[in-house]
């Protein structure tokens, strides 16, 4: 039996969960600190991060006065999260781990098994929150808001989930941190993909993919350059290139505007032309958190990537995705990564882009 008064926290480390999990305390809950392990293996200097993390959640609990435990979910990370970013990177793809892993693990195998404990609700330190109806709304704070990340949620997993910081901002938590005493209320933000860190991208991919080496070529199918493989370039890319000091050229930076993967070709461009510019996308697949979309067709905003400001977009819903028109040309809109859709603070849902349909088509 889950009791509504107990609730499971899924503490990182982080100052938002532990903040979130003392304002649970505070209001009376049947509180308890969960660290969720999802990675087995130490950085570069032999350090395992979840050591160093677990450490700060038995310290904040201890603090808190909240009993906490840790659950290992490295094998379902690895089956459900991981071979899916390998598997895309492998088609030329740049995935979002991020909205994979809350759809598939904190807020799938983490939620059921935190509810599995007789907790009654998750909470976690997320910058989001919810309406009357349960539904998803972006964070109070507009720099942090993670709603983006949560897309991916169905409303029967929203209905068992709290977000107790969504209301504040970032140096409200932070405060709140410092005025109980909270060891980690300086601790900075972690940043980019979970089992990466702050790693050197390109070789950790290569520990898992083998580079396939070759042309980098502009707009006409002149070579210009060797790529080191193009998983390891997005689209819209500048830096990293290794081109820009050629005397044939107009001068301008070089972008990364598509790849050919049956020829393992990089292409490129001198300057941001329409070649880099997109006018609609199509995603496969949409979770709509509510069921189901507002309409058939309806205008709204989307986001194409994290931190991007609101997009004007026309969405037509077709079997079980969507075609999304854009009211302006959009640049470096890139496969594997999600487009997520809002009416105001609504945040609609969302699904990963597969289809882009550029404003000028490269021909080589």
């Amino acid at each position: 039996m889950q009791d509504h008064d107990h609730i499971a926290v899924g503490m990182s480390g982080g100052v938002d969960s532990s903040v979130a999990a003392y304002l649970l305390k505070q209001q009376g809950f049947d509180v308890v600190g969960i660290f969720m392990k999802n990675w087995e293996e130490t950085d570069d200097e032999g350090v395992c991060t979840a050591t160093a993390d677990y450490a700060d959640v038995r310290s904040v609990c201890e603090t808190i006065g909240i009993p906490y435990y840790t659950v290992n979910f490295a094998k379902e990370y690895r089956d459900r999260v991981f071979s899916y970013f390998l598997d895309e990177y492998r088609k030329g793809r740049t995935p979002n781990p991020d909205v994979l892993c809350n759809c598939e693990i904190k807020f799938k195998a983490f939620l059921d098994f935190a509810l599995s404990t007789g907790a009654g609700l998750l909470a976690t330190g997320h910058y989001c929150r919810l309406n009357e109806d349960k539904l998803l709304l972006r964070g109070a704070d507009a720099g942090k808001d993670q709603s983006y990340f949560l897309a991916g949620l169905r409303h029967d997993q929203l209905i068992r989930v709290v977000f107790p910081i969504g209301d504040l901002l970032k140096k409200e938590v932070r405060a709140i941190a410092r005025e109980c005493g909270l060891s980690n209320a300086e601790k900075k933000d972690s940043t980019g993909v979970c089992f990466i860190g702050e790693r050197n991208f390109k070789q950790f991919l290569m520990q898992f993919l083998p580079a396939q080496p070759g042309d980098m070529v502009d707009e006409h199918g002149r070579i210009v350059g060797r790529h080191d493989g193009l998983m390891y370039y997005t689209l819209g890319q500048r830096r990293g290139l290794g081109i820009g000091g050629r005397s044939d050229g107009t001068g301008e930076s070089w972008f990364v505007i598509g790849k050919d993967l049956k020829r393992n070709l990089l292409i490129v461009q001198q300057g941001e032309h329409d070649e880099l510019y997109s006018t609609s996308l199509d995603a496969h697949t949409v979770n709509w958190i509510a069921g189901t979309p507002p309409a058939d067709t309806f205008n709204c905003t989307a986001k194409f990537r994290y931190r991007q400001p609101d997009q004007n977009v026309n969405v037509t819903v077709d079997s079980a995705g969507a075609h999304v028109a854009f009211a302006q040309p959009q640049r470096a809109v890139t496969p594997g990564q999600w487009v997520v859709f809002y009416q105001g603070e609504l945040c609609l849902g969302g699904g990963p882009i597969d289809v882009v349909t550029p404003k000028k088509a490269i021909r080589l």
